[in-house]
């Protein structure tokens, strides 16, 4: 098997981002076929052509990897390491046109994510991280913001209605009245923001593995937190909350958060998000 260490995989998750991302750009803001899914979400065939250029790619490197995509499945299901690939989370912005849709890459060993990237091509931003190896942005190291006060705090959420979870909806109400602004930067980009310091708070009541697992690296190698929606530090459980560090504790306390508050704690103190704890991926 290849030597895969955490900085090969940097340039990995890079490079695959960057491929699938500019196949789907290409077909940005074009009069595009879409498709409904069974479970009611949209499709296109950018988003089976960018997940084919990417299995392609890392097959081609790593045949001994599985994959994990959200429209062609699972390959190699049993392989030490998988990739997990979105090619463009945001599909409902992607078809009317508005830049804030991304492609989402990472590389799990177990339950524990080693390395993901973000690509938001529409934007011109890229971020990708690795264990040990720091968040980068366009090559440049990136940081969550020190933002102390929630009162200062801005906070995102992809869709507000919270459809599927009300009760989750009322706790992020609550949590937006408290905030400086409250926002509707939603999908991935939401959590790009969060690690570049441009926004404090993401959460989301419903998420995918291959939804949530690029955002773990990337938010806790710019020392923020992100867990679950009951406050477990996977990529593989119930939904996502992302904060920085300073306001980890208090957000978590507000949405109900509180189902590992010790693992969480430490996180604070030192600064980043303990790695992911083993959980059953059911939906892979």
């Amino acid at each position: 098997m290849t030597d895969v260490t955490p900085a090969l995989l940097l340039e990995a998750v890079d490079e695959v981002a960057r491929l699938a991302g500019e196949i789907a750009f290409g077909m940005f803001a074009s009069d595009i076929a879409v498709e409904t899914k069974g479970d009611g979400s949209p499709v296109t065939p950018a988003d089976r052509a960018a997940e084919i250029a990417a299995r392609e790619w890392i097959t081609a490197r790593f045949p001994e990897h599985g994959i994990v995509g959200e429209e062609l499945g699972v390959t190699n299901p049993h392989a030490p390491l998988r990739w997990f690939l979105d090619p463009i989370d945001g599909t409902a912005s992607f078809i009317r046109g508005v830049p804030l849709w991304g492609t989402l890459v990472a590389v799990a060993r177990g339950d524990v994510v080693i390395a993901g990237a973000i690509y938001c091509p529409a934007v011109e931003e890229l971020v990708c991280a690795a264990q040990g190896c720091g968040a980068w942005s366009n090559h440049v190291q990136i940081r969550v913001s020190g933002t102390e006060r929630l009162s200062d705090a801005v906070v995102l959420t992809t869709d507000g209605r919270f459809a599927r979870h009300p009760e989750r909806g009322d706790a992020w109400r609550t949590l937006g009245a408290s905030a400086k602004e409250s926002r509707g930067w939603g999908d991935c980009y939401g959590y790009l923001l969060v690690a570049t310091g441009r926004a404090e708070v993401m959460v989301d009541p419903v998420m995918s593995p291959w939804d949530a697992a690029a955002l773990y690296p990337v938010v806790t190698e710019a020392g923020g937190v992100i867990t679950d929606w009951i406050g477990r530090p996977t990529a593989f459980g119930d939904g996502a909350i992302a904060t920085n560090a300073a306001l980890a504790l208090e957000v978590r306390r507000i949405l109900g958060a509180n189902g590992q508050p010790r693992p969480i704690a430490e996180a604070v103190s030192r600064g980043r998000s303990p790695k992911p704890i083993a959980e059953a991926d059911a939906d892979a």
